[in-house]
């Protein structure tokens, strides 16, 4: 019976998208691995709020038969990997720790990803856009945007460096929707967020960014997986916002008083184990899906606003 059922998902990637459409007609199960992180959690709300099950997985990403035994127990119709490391606190704990890396952020998505396969199911990936940064086609305030066609050009960090080999390789696996978040902000101050990460730094370089405003975002997920959308989604808002930008609607809204200074990406780099990358995405792929996606300058307004009231 269970090589049946494992047999009939199989079927659902060798089908015509429109026979695959009614599997998310109703009520569905979710499997999703880094539930307890600061994404996963805002993941959990959303898909429990539209009436899925919700269920954490226990097993670790480079855990492949724990995997597969959970896979088999919950049998789920989908599965959100918000799991990886990305080093605390900050990347540069990846340069020191290189096989824990790659055992997680490389083995482990790998896993996931060719086990889901192999039992018929679509997983989304949350994965990261810090893999590009401007160079002479793409010149800082052009509005020349990469798209998810162009190769990555930044390894700049190791963390990075691992992002780009593995999306090459889970990218041949047609079940996959890969979803390149960049510089993460909501509404929380949480210091996973990018507004809570740079008010704790005296010194910031003013870089225009793409952006992805989390409360616009996560909740198109659960849709695209709907659609059975499947590739590499540049999962940002339109548009780039600034250090400066940033910084300084912080201090309109929540604190008047804060105080910082610019400095240059080479004085920057003086102090830093590993470069960072700096780029503007394209955000085109995925307003074709979803044409509100509200651009970067008009949604960061929105959610100074909401941080206001969630700081009082």
């Amino acid at each position: 019976m269970m090589q049946f059922c494992i047999l009939t998902k199989n079927l659902r990637y060798l089908c015509i998208s429109l026979l695959m459409l009614p599997l998310f007609t109703s009520a569905k199960t979710c499997l999703i691995f880094g539930a307890k992180g600061w994404i996963g959690k805002k993941l959990v709300a959303i898909i429990q709020d539209r009436g899925d099950t919700v269920i954490c997985a226990a097993s670790r990403l480079e855990q492949r038969e724990a995997i597969i035994q959970e896979i088999i127990t919950a049998d789920p119709d989908y599965i959100i990997n918000s799991a990886g490391i990305i080093g605390r606190p900050n990347v540069n704990w990846c340069e020191d720790h290189k096989q824990e890396t790659i055992r997680s952020n490389v083995l482990g998505l790998l896993n996931l990803v060719d086990i889901a396969y192999l039992h018929g199911i679509h997983v989304t990936n949350i994965a990261t856009g810090c893999i590009y940064t401007y160079d002479t086609n793409h010149p800082m305030g052009s509005g020349i945007a990469f798209t998810e066609e162009e190769a990555p050009n930044f390894g700049g960090s190791f963390y990075s460096h691992t992002k780009i080999l593995v999306e090459k390789l889970i990218c041949e696996y047609p079940n996959l929707l890969q979803l390149r978040v960049r510089l993460p902000i909501a509404s929380d101050l949480s210091t996973n967020s990018f507004v809570g990460k740079i008010i704790q730094y005296k010194k910031l370089v003013n870089i225009p960014n793409s952006m992805s405003i989390l409360e616009d975002l996560l909740p198109l997920v659960p849709q695209m997986i709907d659609r059975n959308l499947t590739g590499i989604y540049n999962f940002v808002n339109p548009g780039t916002l600034s250090h400066n930008e940033v910084i300084e609607l912080y201090k309109q809204y929540i604190n008047p008083l804060h105080t910082y200074e610019n400095f240059s990406i080479e004085e920057q780099n003086e102090l830093l184990k590993v470069p960072r990358s700096h780029c503007h995405l394209s955000a085109n792929k995925l307003l074709r899906e979803f044409p509100d996606v509200p651009n970067l300058k008009d949604s960061i307004h929105k959610i100074f606003l909401a941080m206001k009231q969630n700081v009082q």
